[in-house]
């Protein structure tokens, strides 16, 4: 299945087809508008930024359209904090931009030493264990490596996205066809239940309540949320398809139990600022204030590639991953990086569905969020998003 056409199966009809209870319900704590400790600002110019160029990324991301927040911070300094066709707060679905969320959760809970990232998976989620998969590590679901990158096709795993039990169920009956940390195969949605049912069979808590407690609120942000309730959907920022089955498409997205439901790899709703924000803490070494979220050493081994231009056995395109980031740099002829060219093996973050975008690059001290709400063809929409990534890079003027 090529990357290029991998959003078409999270965002269609196929999840107006079936919505389900979450038992990994919703952390109610996360609904309440919390108070943020906001970044200092500057002008391009004192962070070493030209302001034209600069420039030149709004404007492109301007006339695409489409509702748009894009939040740039060089030095610790937010230089660019854009709101183009939605309100400042609106809560954008940032889709698989999600999963560096989760990536450093594990990272950290690994740190504190809950468990080690060469466990098995069985050894805390016994079930997970059977048809052949009581070899397969949480280090090789970070590396995209676990020999399956669907529980029986993407179709079933979007039709079991929205129920917790239902997801973790399907994945345990699973039987792979290839060994655990063989070629790469992106695991779309299997990546978040996967890790995400591990968090909650040691801490004995629902998923959405460890994140919250050790990753979201200590980054002392407002608007983050896996999972968002009545009180926030007004401030939802509807997802739109300009492409054949757009209406169908966009009601699966936008109904309430779609963005509702917690999906580690897929259901962050937030806003730019706050997405860039979350990687500005990853540049900081983990330091939020004087409280260290996970080590500057567990931020490197996150980063460590685990794979060097091998064809990704889902995507049928090199993939450039870490232990749960992807990375930048070309990918190859006619490949378009969706960090943008300028992009290097020092850049990561994580491409949502060609829709929303986010990394940091440590060459630059540069956080970088991109978030829209359209979707339309898919060799179109990365390339704006690297063209996008690309004057900002060249904004950088040292």
């Amino acid at each position: 299945m090529n990357l290029l056409r991998l959003p078409t199966l999270l965002d269609p009809r196929h999840l107006a087809l079936r919505t389900g209870s979450n038992d990994a319900a919703v952390a109610p704590r996360q609904q309440h508008r919390r108070q943020p400790i906001a970044l200092p600002e500057a002008e391009p110019a004192e962070v070493g930024m030209d302001a034209a160029a600069l420039q030149r990324a709004t404007s492109l991301a301007s006339r695409r359209g489409a509702a748009v927040q894009l939040c740039v911070i060089r030095h610790g300094r937010v230089v660019s904090n854009q709101a183009i066709n939605c309100e400042p707060d609106g809560l954008f679905w940032i889709f698989s931009a999600s999963k560096p969320y989760t990536t450093v959760l594990i990272h950290q809970l690994a740190e504190r030493g809950l468990f080690d990232l060469d466990d098995p998976v069985a050894t805390y989620w016994p079930e997970f264990g059977q048809h052949g998969k009581d070899g397969i590590t949480i280090r090789h679901v970070l590396q995209h490596r676990t020999g399956f990158a669907t529980a029986g096709g993407a179709l079933r795993d979007v039709l079991a996205c929205t129920d917790w039990q239902r997801a973790v169920r399907i994945i345990e009956g699973f039987r792979p066809r290839r060994q655990p940390g063989t070629e790469p195969a992106y695991q779309f949605l299997i990546f978040g239940f996967i890790l995400g049912e591990v968090v909650q069979r040691i801490t004995g808590r629902p998923f959405a309540d460890v994140l919250f407690d050790q990753l979201i609120e200590p980054l002392q942000v407002a608007d983050t949320h896996l999972g968002i309730g009545p009180d926030l959907a007004p401030r939802q920022v509807p997802v739109e398809f300009r492409h054949l089955g757009g209406r169908i498409a966009a009601g699966g997205i936008n109904r309430p139990a779609t963005r509702q439901a917690v999906m580690p790899s897929a259901g962050i709703s937030a806003t730019g600022y706050d997405v860039a924000r979350f990687y500005q803490m990853l540049l900081d070494g983990g330091l939020v204030g004087d409280r260290q979220l996970i080590s500057p050493e567990a931020i490197r081994r996150a980063r460590t590639p685990s794979s060097n231009g091998e064809i990704d056995g889902f995507c049928r395109a090199p993939v450039p991953w870490s232990l749960g980031f992807q990375l930048g740099g070309l990918r190859g002829p006619g490949r378009v990086p969706p960090f943008g060219y300028r992009s290097s093996r020092n850049t990561f973050g994580h491409n949502g569905s060609n829709c929303c975008v986010a990394w940091a690059d440590t060459d630059r001290d540069l956080a970088f969020a991109y978030l829209t709400n359209l979707r339309s063809y898919t060799a179109t929409d990365m390339a704006h998003l690297a063209a996008v990534a690309d004057h900002v890079f060249a904004a950088c003027r040292d």
